[in-house]
């Protein structure tokens, strides 16, 4: 079976084709500014040269079809015709309580996911839209829907419930849902195969780093708590995101700058976070290196980051009673060893101690601790579209086979 794997955002697409016999990715990339001057596409194939165009798109259903014509096109394709495409798999964001799992979509779920809208307004509806246009391109080739939130809907009430008045969890649905729930669902999975163990075996600190970050608590294969709430925003320093703040910075803010409810959102979404103490970059990467260099904001910025996220896991493994792995994944935590030297350090008294010389590498999947480590520490490349893929795969052979017989 092969199945394309969709993640469609505001104004961008990304896309792989995976070959669920083997699950080798047959072909991905991007289709950037979809409905903006300067739109781009860039398409990969693995030993071929990458095909770069400038193009504009007015919309995700052009984009979509400049993806499948471009997948069976002579020059640059895979396969001979979309007949050979069996499946979609869609990452969408937020499914709210409705969905703990994956599922085929159909119109039942696509009212669900439009109600879910309010809670990821700047990501459900562009789920939407490249669901529509897939439908529109591609027939009717089964479509699934993953959602970020799914793998933390195992979270206790008091857990995902805030203190406030319980009406406006009743009305609006407030409380925590967590997200990047497909990446912590892989991360937990491969922690426990390079281990040796099954996830029930385990209580895991997965730490998903990147742009956006989060962590949760896994315990014994079931997510008991994550940084992230009702939105992406609460939880660690992030690229431009603030993390958790005092929420009466809010209102403060708000009246000593004469900012609107539109503009403090933005600022705390898009000019915090590393970008905002920096005032220069949201790439760690240039943290990591101006910090070498002995740049005071740039250390302060990694000081804060190794802070909160060493807090979190301490916590974490309290309330899970202990702690047998904690796994670092995403751009930072795969590419950061200073970050896994300081955070391992600071666990000392748990039993973490990594192995200096593994910790040196990145982007490798890898058990980084030292033999006598009570606490195992693991690099886990994440792999979101995989995991997607997967689901993808199991839902609708099982649909198939259902179908067959009847």
């Amino acid at each position: 079976m092969k199945v394309l794997v969709i993640n469609a955002g505001s104004s961008s697409i990304k896309y792989q084709l995976i070959d669920m016999t083997n699950e080798h990715v047959m072909a991905k990339g991007m289709c950037d500014r979809i409905g903006i001057e300067g739109g781009n596409f860039k398409h990969k194939v693995e030993g071929r040269e990458d095909y770069k165009i400038d193009i504009r798109m007015a919309n995700h259903e052009e984009a979509i079809k400049l993806v499948t014509d471009t997948l069976v096109s002579p020059e640059h394709g895979v396969i001979k015709s979309m007949s050979e495409i069996n499946a979609v798999g869609h990452r969408v964001l937020h499914g709210g309580e409705k969905f703990s799992s994956s599922v085929i979509i159909n119109e039942d779920v696509i009212r669900a996911i439009e109600e879910c809208c309010e809670l990821g307004p700047l990501h459900n509806p562009h789920n939407l839209t490249g669901i529509h246009a897939c439908e529109e391109i591609m027939g009717d080739i089964p479509q699934v829907a993953v959602f970020d939130t799914g793998f933390h809907q195992t979270m206790p009430d008091y857990a995902y419930m805030y203190a406030l008045p319980y009406e406006y969890y009743e009305k609006y649905g407030i409380r925590r849902y967590g997200f990047h729930g497909t990446s912590h669902r892989y991360i937990t999975l491969r922690t426990a195969a390079v281990l040796g163990k099954k996830p029930e075996e385990l209580k895991i600190v997965t730490c998903h780093l990147g742009n956006g970050s989060s962590v949760a608590a896994v315990d014994h294969g079931k997510c008991l708590d994550t940084s992230m709430g009702l939105t992406p925003l609460e939880g660690i320093i992030m690229g431009t995101r603030c993390g958790s703040i005092d929420p009466a910075i809010i209102p403060l803010l708000m009246e000593k700058e004469h900012l609107s409810p539109k503009e403090i959102d933005t600022i705390m979404n898009k000019k915090s976070g590393i970008l905002g103490v920096s005032q220069t970059t949201s790439d760690n990467r240039d943290i990591e290196n101006g910090a070498k260099a002995g740049n005071k904001r740039y250390q302060l910025i990694e000081s804060m980051l190794c802070h909160q996220l060493t807090k979190l896991i301490g916590g974490y493994a309290a309330a899970m009673g202990g702690v047998d792995a904690v796994a670092f994944a995403g751009g930072i935590g795969e590419n950061n060893p200073h970050y896994r030297t300081r955070v391992a350090d600071k666990l000392a008294f748990l039993g973490c101690k990594i192995d200096e010389e593994k910790n040196k590498l990145r982007g490798e999947e890898l058990d980084i601790s030292a033999p006598d480590a009570k606490l195992r520490m693991l690099v886990i490349p994440t792999n979101e579209e995989l995991m997607i893929a997967k689901d993808t795969y199991e839902l609708v052979t099982a649909m198939s086979r259902a179908h067959d017989r009847k």
